[in-house]
């Protein structure tokens, strides 16, 4: 495996065990509680995540085919093209600019704890593995567009870079969320 996208996988990890210790500190009840009428819930930055993997998921996978298909050997080192690099750089907390998703990323019917986590586990590896069969790909060559804006392309390996630092945004905001529910 390529090390920077071993790397990936660990910060797809990371965010994995981010939400379980976060789950395991939410007291009953206060899953789906707003601290702030205008904010999300814990329990809607979950939701949002899985909207947002289920979204690039297919994404991914087409621009991996993609990949294969043009073949060729992968760089020595991966680099983000200019606009996957802004958004990588800018997707992690702390956040410092607050941006208001499209309508379809906006969660709306939430299921239980359970459910949402369980989803989570499940888009969590199908992302790993989506990161697994892209090794030895040139996916610099390979763009994808954002499901959240179809303005924005960039390389297939900066998309792959820019989903866990987007995970762990929402997983700082939803940690947010229970420091102001303790209150």
């Amino acid at each position: 495996m390529h090390p920077q996208l071993e790397l990936v996988i660990q910060q797809f990890a990371a965010a994995e065990e981010r939400l379980q210790r976060l789950a395991a500190g939410v007291p009953a009840g206060w899953w789906t509680r707003r601290a702030d009428p205008a904010r999300w819930s814990v329990a809607e930055c979950v939701a949002h995540l899985n909207l947002t993997a289920r979204a690039f998921l297919p994404l991914i996978r087409a621009a991996t085919a993609e990949a294969r298909a043009i073949g060729g050997p992968p760089p020595a080192r991966y680099r983000r093209d200019p606009i996957g690099w802004l958004l990588w750089r800018t997707a992690g907390p702390p956040v410092r600019h607050r941006v208001r998703t499209t309508a379809v990323f906006i969660p709306e019917a939430l299921t239980s704890e359970a459910g949402l986590l369980e989803t989570f586990a499940t888009y969590q590896a199908e992302q790993v593995e989506a990161v697994r069969q892209a090794d030895g790909l040139p996916l610099q060559r390979v763009r994808v567009t954002s499901p959240f804006d179809p303005r924005i392309r960039y390389s297939l390996y900066s998309c792959l870079t820019i989903l866990p630092p987007h995970q762990h945004r929402h997983l700082w905001q939803a940690e947010g969320v229970l420091e102001q529910l303790r209150r």
